[in-house]
């Protein structure tokens, strides 16, 4: 199905757009307003005649064109008249951020307003959900910072909450949106939809999605496995349970099923299936690293003996492996560190050398010179910069991890470590130490198990992909 018009429309009418906000109302329209949307855009409210500053029209009717998308953001006793009305002014498609549909047993509405949009060429996105975001067009249901660049990360949530969870953390994370869906009830246009549609996308190299339950689980599963062989596919499920089920009902009038078989469906059809919301953001922000994970000989560095231990521990258990490095690594190490409560192997030991960014830096370009190294892991504490100044008189600086961007080129996976809770100035460093870090390209983890999980579930993920391609 072609939905450039939805997520690339020229023109948007806004139904009930007010400056009379709150309530539970969501100001779309003045969100496109700031957001800088270049097309076309007509508030329709039969009480105002301008709305931020732009001519209201009291109806659809009135309208001076068929808008190719329309939101809507009216009292649930209108929506069969706002379809009737949509249809017969050619509206292309039309999203209900209204609630009450089926969600609440009212699934009778949800009917209703099919057969009505039946009658035309009206797709509706929907109902009882928060719409769509592209970054590309400047539509959204949000405000934000200026984005650097474009994205190539969708998500796709059944879930408001969720999607709106997702934003905030991919920001936080410095991860770039291109396109995001919340799809809510789902009653017409559904997750296969979508996900066909950014199977073709060129500018999309990842998609996300929550779910909570599957109208068509044969069409979903087919478009699943297409879009797989292009491109990875995260799913995050709600209503595993019962209890979840029962929520997920009450939520959006989904309907799950056997959570066991449905898991193993989607793995075979190649997904990759996450426990929870952490583990969804963790490979997705893995997914935006610019250089490709070739193998798992990880080479990691960091200050302190039991660091090294743990990390090793757990990368084993994952299927990596921590080769012994050569000896021109070795000696290249050591030219910058002195034989005290140190190590060059593999796990390297930096000591307290560890607090100056300059010996990571060059520590992690013997690294990258070495033959038997396919990943490098720096291991930052937030802590240890802290005190790099106070204890070695060293002033670290960010532009040390630009250059790492620059000079390493091999893939760096990050690790950036606080234990301190309670400290303002440990809190600054983190933050800014982590942008830098993203800035430089990088994935950040907080938790060197969260690092491991995602460098071997992508793994795992390479691995199913080219047997199936045999």
């Amino acid at each position: 199905m072609n939905l450039d018009l939805l997520f690339h429309p020229k023109s948007i009418a806004v139904i009930g757009a007010s400056d009379n906000l709150g309530g539970g109302k969501m100001p779309y329209f003045q969100i496109l307003q700031m957001n800088g949307f270049k097309g076309a855009l007509y508030p329709v409210n039969p009480r105002r005649s301008i709305v931020s500053g732009v001519k209201a029209y009291a109806s659809i009717e009135e309208l001076p064109e068929p808008v190719d998308f329309a939101i809507v953001a009216a009292p649930l006793e209108q929506s069969i008249d706002i379809v009737k009305a949509a249809v017969r002014k050619q509206i292309k498609f039309i999203h209900f951020f209204t609630s009450g549909f089926g969600e609440t047993g009212n699934r009778q509405l949800e009917e209703d307003l099919i057969r009505e949009a039946r009658k035309g060429d009206l797709r509706i996105v929907g109902p009882n959900c928060v719409g769509i975001h592209c970054s590309e067009s400047n539509i959204s249901f949000t405000t934000g910072p200026p984005q650097e660049s474009l994205g190539s990360v969708a998500f796709l949530g059944q879930s408001g909450g969720v999607t709106a969870n997702f934003l905030a953390m991919a920001s936080t994370r410095k991860i770039v949106l291109n396109k995001v869906v919340s799809y809510g009830n789902q009653i017409d246009l559904r997750i296969e939809d979508y996900l066909n549609y950014l199977a073709s996308d060129q500018n999309i190299k990842l998609i996300a999605c929550y779910i909570e339950d599957i109208k068509d689980t044969e069409t979903f599963l087919k478009t699943l496995r297409r879009t797989t062989a292009i491109k990875p596919v995260i799913i995050l499920k709600g209503g595993k349970t019962d209890a979840g089920s029962k929520a997920a009902a009450s939520h959006t009038g989904a309907m799950a099923s056997n959570y066991t078989i449905w898991a193993a469906a989607v793995r075979q059809y190649g997904a990759i299936l996450v426990d929870d919301f952490e583990q969804m953001m963790d490979l997705v922000m893995l997914g935006t690293i610019q250089k490709t994970l070739t193998g798992k000989r990880v080479g990691f560095l960091g200050a302190g003996g039991g660091v090294s231990v743990l990390f090793s521990d757990l990368a084993v258990k994952s299927g990596l492996s921590l080769p012994e490095l050569g000896e021109k690594a070795q000696k290249m190490i050591n030219e910058k560190i002195m034989g005290v409560n140190t190590s060059t192997t593999n796990p390297i030991d930096l000591g307290a050398f560890g607090f100056d960014l300059n010996i990571m830096l060059h520590t992690m370009k013997a690294l990258d010179e070495d033959d038997g190294i396919d990943v490098i892991v720096p291991y930052f504490s937030v802590e240890y910069i802290m005190r790099s100044e106070l204890f070695l008189n060293v002033k670290n600086n960010n532009d040390t991890i630009f250059e790492m961007a620059k000079q390493i080129k091999k893939p760096v996976i990050s690790i950036l470590s606080s234990f301190v809770e309670d400290d303002l100035d440990a809190e600054r460093i983190r933050i800014g130490t982590f942008a830098a870090l993203r800035k430089a390209g990088f994935p950040v983890y907080s938790l060197m198990q969260d690092a491991i999980y995602s460098i071997g579930t992508y793994f795992e993920w390479a691995e199913k992909r080219a047997r199936s391609k045999k």
